[in-house]
């Protein structure tokens, strides 16, 4: 083969693996298997969040709410890493309700409003994902509840990195109700905010009852994690 035809060859070869690559990722742009819950409930706080969870353990969580009432909306995103246990069960429970195929909603009209919440699945395969106001099935009101219960820790930590920086005199009442919570198993994935617990904790401008809740608390999240 002569050095124009080889060179022609090897350029052609370079445009179409190009091509190629951008083709396979455009049908596979998750690799990394990630579920994704979100819910939109105006008449809550916040009203919208997202919580997205990879299957290496790396989550994310995003809302937009105000902290106060004096204060503006805002978005606010924290990252963290999910215990395995609870990565296993999420991963588990999206197995067993088909990755969110099929009827997902309990379709009950005379249902109250508590939201309207979605799941997604994604991964190099597939993408797939179901809106719902309640559900029959088990494994997604299992989702439901444990996504629900690491976005309130999402947004106590929030709200503590708030009240620790602007309202120190706000961080009893706010550290008594997530330790309330904590002790009814209404919270999941604690040792996420640990960093904000362990700055109330060190701060020495803080009473020391709050700063002891909030050790205990860290304490927690480690038994939990």
């Amino acid at each position: 083969m002569g050095q124009v035809a080889l060179l022609t060859l090897i350029v052609f070869s370079g445009v179409f693996g190009s091509a190629a690559a951008q083709q396979s990722l455009a049908t596979n742009p998750q690799s990394t298997p990630t579920i994704t819950f979100t819910l939109d409930f105006p008449r809550s706080t916040p009203p919208h969040y997202s919580i997205n969870v990879a299957a290496d353990g790396h989550a994310r969580y995003e809302c937009t709410c105000s902290v106060d009432a004096d204060s503006d909306p805002e978005n606010y995103h924290s990252d963290f890493e999910i215990s395995p246990a609870n990565r296993q069960r999420i991963f588990d429970w999206a197995k067993q309700a088909k990755f969110f195929t099929g009827k997902v909603d309990s379709g009950n009209n005379k249902l109250a409003f508590i939201g309207t919440k979605e799941l997604s699945y994604n991964d190099a395969e597939r993408s797939t994902k179901a809106r719902y106001n309640y559900s029959n099935l088990e494994p997604v009101r299992q989702l439901t509840t444990l996504f629900q219960q690491i976005a309130a820790t999402q947004d106590y930590g929030h709200r503590l990195a708030y009240y620790h920086r602007y309202q120190k005199l706000a961080l009893d009442d706010e550290l008594k109700r997530m330790e309330g919570q904590a002790k009814n198993d209404e919270l999941a994935e604690i040792h996420s905010i640990e960093p904000v617990l362990r700055e109330i904790v060190d701060d020495n401008s803080v009473i020391n009852v709050d700063r002891e809740r909030a050790k205990e608390l860290m304490e927690t999240g480690r038994t939990m994690h």
